[in-house]
């Protein structure tokens, strides 16, 4: 398969969705967006449903691949784990900003979407695990950590002035979730003693 002409239908499967959600589009949509024939189309994509779920999972992997590479910095442990929720953060502002309706492909009970979301904070929350447990935290509380960055990254996912609330939220939690390493290594109270939410839901997570 050719993969800049995929990409040319997925770039106009984006234009359809910003245009008239996914509902709406057709096949005819897509072709006309690229000025090609339906037949045309059909020769990368099987539907419609086809060409929505590889442009998500186009755009969750990009995210993903931002995700990686911020993990794999040669940098502080927090910076790291700052440009992971970042990575998720600014998928979301993306699809949120271009208009009403890209922000379906972010929804994870969506039939198209719900394996795409799904896979990819999976892959996040493995991505943050590993980072807290470089940084001394044990499995568990590492887990929980991840648990705990990735509810912050979705609960300001449509907050008013978010791109300016995340780092410093950020900060302030990865730097509370670090020094409770430093104090459990002093003797002092580990993660099961801090103030912290919980509750981001994904395929398995450990329970609070």
């Amino acid at each position: 398969m050719d993969a800049d002409r995929l990409s040319e239908v997925l770039d106009a499967t984006y234009t359809c969705l910003v245009r008239h959600g996914v509902r709406r589009t057709t096949m005819d949509d897509i072709a006309s967006a690229m000025g090609v024939s339906r037949s045309a189309v059909y020769q990368y994509v099987r539907n419609k449903d086809d060409a929505f779920r590889k442009l998500a999972e186009r755009l969750h992997a990009q995210a993903l691949q931002r995700a990686r590479q911020a993990a794999a910095q040669d940098a502080p442990d927090a910076h790291r784990i700052r440009g992971v929720l970042a990575a998720k953060h600014d998928l979301a502002l993306q699809l949120i900003g271009d208009s009403p309706h890209t922000a379906e492909l972010m929804d994870a009970k969506a039939r198209l979407f719900a394996e795409t979301c799904s896979t990819f904070t999976t892959e996040l929350h493995t991505l943050l695990t590993d980072l807290f447990t470089q940084a001394g935290t044990g499995p568990a509380r590492a887990t929980e950590a991840a648990d705990i960055c990735l509810a912050l990254v979705i609960g300001l996912e449509t907050a008013p002035d978010s791109r300016r609330l995340l780092p410093r939220a950020a900060d302030a939690l990865i730097t509370g979730l670090l020094q409770q390493n430093t104090r459990r290594a002093s003797g002092g109270r580990g993660l099961e003693g801090a103030a912290f939410p919980y509750g981001c839901a994904h395929p398995g997570a450990a329970a609070p």
